[in-house]
């Protein structure tokens, strides 16, 4: 059990690019699109038998503050980038959608993988996700004069079903039998690390005829997502330096991750054209490479 941990866990990296071409070569995988919060839910279970209940005690509000004021500012990042690269109205609303909505779901996950704090992550995608029902209509329409309606049913129910209800439970389990469930500590990060991979492949799967009928555009949607992630992850990084290294690695991805599930099925429900789902598929297959490889090099760093 301990070698195969070890092998999803030091080429997760691999795995996931692997995972990416095969989605892209094997489109019917997106039969398995029903799966995703199923999946979602057993990777934040995992993760989150492994937190202690008096780790949420030793939270630091500081950090929380400091990367919930960060997270607002991304959906101007979002519109500059499009803006500066010239892309449609449509594209520029799938861009600022992208920048408003919560970190990714599979973000604490990450974080844990990379020897950061999953506490203060998991916080801050809770947080943001209630926040989200507000920011995401606000930012639209500031920048677009264009309204995006926000079905909070999408949002709750994601979060609940996928975070709040399995870390709820795992947590309380942890609480209950420390010993028993604390035995196997290092397994559980590599579940997770497993429902990531399961997870972009069908991601990547179910948006595979839209990545390679794009043409063109597609390159500049690649930029614009390569430089949001980027400089999402730098931003995070930077304005935690006086913070601990876990602090930091969990501020580095919630910043640098966004949801690109809800971002590509907001622009929709409100009357966008399809092609406003473009930035947000692009950047889930992006940030679910990027990530995966900053999970190695912090813990090649530690």
């Amino acid at each position: 059990m301990a070698r195969v941990a070890a092998l999803i866990d030091d080429y997760l990296l691999v795995w996931v690019l692997l995972s990416v071409g095969i989605g892209l070569a094997l489109p019917s995988i997106a039969a398995l699109t029903p799966l995703p919060t199923l999946i979602l839910a057993v990777m934040i279970g995992s993760v989150s038998l492994a937190l202690a209940p008096d780790r949420f005690r030793d939270l630091d509000g500081r950090a929380l503050v400091t990367i919930l004021i960060v997270q607002t500012g991304m959906p101007l990042l979002a519109f500059g980038i499009a803006r500066g690269l010239g892309l449609s109205p449509a594209l520029t609303a799938g861009f600022v959608v992208l920048g408003a909505v919560t970190p990714e779901l599979v973000t604490p996950t990450m974080t844990e993988l990379s020897g950061g704090d999953t506490v203060l992550a998991t916080v801050v995608l809770i947080v943001v996700g209630f926040g989200t029902l507000v920011l995401v209509p606000g930012v639209v329409t500031l920048f677009l004069g264009a309204s995006v309606a926000v079905d909070p049913t999408i949002i709750i129910t994601q979060l609940l079903l996928a975070v709040v209800f399995p870390m709820s439970l795992a947590v309380a389990a942890r609480s209950q039998w420390p010993d028993r469930i604390g035995a196997y500590d290092e397994i559980y990060p590599s579940i997770a690390g497993l429902m990531v991979i399961i997870i972009i492949g069908i991601v990547t799967a179910a948006n595979a005829s839209l990545v390679r009928d794009s043409g063109t555009v597609l390159l500049l949607v690649m930029v614009g997502a390569f430089v949001l992630n980027g400089i999402g992850y730098t931003g995070g990084w930077l304005v935690s330096r006086n913070f601990t290294r876990g602090e930091r690695i969990a501020a580095t991805l919630s910043v640098g991750m966004r949801d690109f599930a809800v971002a590509a099925a907001l622009p929709v429900g409100a009357g966008f054209p399809p092609s406003a789902t473009l930035p947000a598929v692009v950047f889930g297959i992006i940030e679910m490479t990027t990530s995966a490889g900053l999970a190695k090099w912090f813990r090649r760093q530690a």
